[in-house]
């Protein structure tokens, strides 16, 4: 089966949608939730939250500053093909064995200054849900009321750079998504592949039981070739 290139289009609409999501409404949402980091590291922390999926931007922008060894193929693989190999869209950072943030100290960030756009933009995000009445739109705010501090005044200015950072950031991911798509579906059609959830299970199982994978990661436009135990991933 070849990945549905369906899937395109919708996330294409998508972005439109973004595009056109009221800036007033959401900058009313950011006002009025008025959230501002207090530094806690909750967001950092297992805790709260799985991983840190990196954008391109986010992985380039790392391994320039200090390295690769802080990255990881993200976890939840998106497709895997009939002869056993694993494809998804991006990195991300790795965790400690404690499952929080490589980044995190315990009560900072290492490497605050280059941390990715989604800790940039945190909690402020676009989902998009159905309402009682089966209308598309879009909901806001992650792990509202677990972290940092709420109702705090924001400056206009404020409220319209978290407003400009998410709509780019979630644009972003999307087009990422319809990139690696297109270059899955380019790539399965070239070589005769399918994808198999058969396979995919077992594989797995035998990554849960120590046994190596391959893991080819989309990025820069390209698959990145990894090759990954769950030793190599706790290490």
């Amino acid at each position: 089966m070849i990945p549905d290139t369906t899937k395109t289009k919708r996330l294409e609409k998508d972005i439109q949608d973004i595009a056109a999501f009221p800036e007033s409404e959401f900058a009313g949402i950011i006002r009025e939730v008025g959230f501002e980091c207090d530094c806690c590291g909750k967001c950092c922390t297992s805790e709260y939250n799985d991983h840190v999926f990196l954008m391109d931007e986010d992985t380039l922008r790392i391994v320039e500053n200090v390295g690769m060894d802080y990255l990881q193929p993200a976890p939840y693989y998106d497709f895997c093909d009939n002869l056993g190999r694993f494809y998804v869209m991006g990195y991300a950072l790795k965790s400690k064995t404690n499952g929080n943030c490589i980044f995190y100290t315990g009560n900072k960030c290492e490497h605050y200054d280059i941390r990715p756009a989604i800790c940039r933009i945190y909690p402020y995000m676009l989902h998009r849900e159905e309402d009682e009445h089966g209308n598309a739109g879009f909901r806001q705010v992650s792990g509202l009321g677990e972290h940092g501090t709420y109702h705090n005044e924001l400056e206009d200015t404020a409220c319209r750079d978290i407003l400009e950072g998410v709509k780019k950031y979630e644009t972003a991911f999307l087009k990422q998504k319809i990139m690696f798509l297109d270059l899955i579906n380019n790539h399965f059609k070239k070589h005769g592949l399918r994808h198999k959830r058969q396979m995919y299970d077992k594989r797995m199982r035998d990554f849960e039981k120590g046994g190596k994978i391959e893991v080819y990661v989309f990025y820069n436009g390209e698959f990145d070739k990894n090759v990954i135990s769950k030793q190599i991933i706790n290490s």
